[in-house]
């Protein structure tokens, strides 16, 4: 009988490894502690409080998708355009922060999981889905 590995079977729907994981959560602390004391300089970004909610690897690591929100969700498309600009920078600190073979390639979007979350709670508190689940506002 042939041995299996720890993955055998896990396609890509079997998520994230632990690796993927750790590397991703290293790469946002760098990039956070580099957003809060304002070591890149640019003045979009010295003008914006940004958080950085989570970071997705790819399975090989050389690839990192870094989510973005500006406080209150204003001024996206600037706030990604100055990171955009300054990637080559933020890549290099991250290489030096993270020990890792290759220093992973950043790219930078809009997180929308707040904007999903609001919209899940608006259709649950719709009359609709009250009269459904036999909930009524008393």
């Amino acid at each position: 009988m042939p041995k299996r590995s720890a993955r055998a079977g896990a396609g890509p729907a079997a998520g994230p490894t632990q690796r993927q994981l750790r590397v991703g959560e290293l790469i946002r602390h760098k990039i956070a502690d580099m957003l809060a004391r304002h070591d890149i300089h640019d003045d979009v970004l010295s003008k914006h409080v940004i958080s950085i909610p989570e970071v997705r690897m790819s399975p090989d690591l050389k690839l990192g998708t870094v989510y973005v929100m500006p406080l209150g969700g204003q001024d996206v498309k600037p706030v990604l355009d100055a990171l955009d600009r300054n990637k080559r920078y933020i890549r290099g600190e991250v290489a030096h922060a993270i020990n890792l073979k290759y220093a992973p390639d950043l790219r930078f979007r809009f997180d929308a999981t707040f904007d999903e979350g609001a919209r899940i709670d608006a259709l649950l508190a719709s009359p609709k889905v009250k009269q459904d689940t036999g909930k009524t506002e008393e």
